[in-house]
């Protein structure tokens, strides 16, 4: 029996999804990043960069606790379900983060922690300042191939575009 699959890429073709963890947009565009992880599979890395917006209060500490929740290794399923609660953080902030962290079995504890001690800052902070560099002004914002799309206003066709800067990348690696 041969192997029919597609050969995998020494490098992904990376895909940076700029996120803020307040916004119901991006639980939307979660959808469209399952389906290219689907289709890409190793081919395709996805990398989660955090830019909360001033105008949500709770965001800051959202992508915080996220990153506390990769820590523990359940960053993703984290996220996931902070999106799908995106209309409800902003008035149960941080109760609300903690109540997904326990419902995820995560220690709570340490998240709480992670949030006074500040631990994660750092993380937040450089993907917001590289974000700004790089002219991300909302979210959900891709940058694939060098390519900034936002989606901060329409996601109309954003999938599709990606999915044609990820074919053209992979077929010029040969995959």
């Amino acid at each position: 029996m041969h192997d029919t699959s597609p050969s995998q890429p020494d490098r992904p073709v990376v895909l940076d999804f700029w996120c803020e963890l307040q916004r119901p947009d991006c639980h939307r565009a979660l959808a469209d990043v399952r389906t290219l992880r689907e289709r890409y599979g190793d081919a395709l890395e996805v990398r989660l960069r955090h830019f909360p917006l001033e105008r949500h209060r709770h965001a800051y500490a959202a992508a915080q606790a996220a990153e506390e929740a990769y820590a523990q290794g359940r960053g993703e399923e984290y996220v996931a379900a902070v999106l799908a609660r995106a209309d409800r953080l902003g008035t149960r902030g941080e109760e609300l983060l903690l109540e997904v962290a326990r419902e995820l079995g995560l220690d709570a504890e340490e998240v709480d922690t992670a949030l006074i001690d500040g631990r994660h800052l750092l993380i937040v902070d450089a993907d917001q300042a590289e974000g700004r560099a790089i002219g991300v002004t909302g979210t959900p914002t891709y940058v694939i191939g060098g390519e900034l799309l936002d989606g901060g206003k329409d996601q109309t066709g954003l999938r599709e575009r990606i999915t044609e800067i990820a074919d053209r990348l992979l077929a010029r690696d040969g995959v």
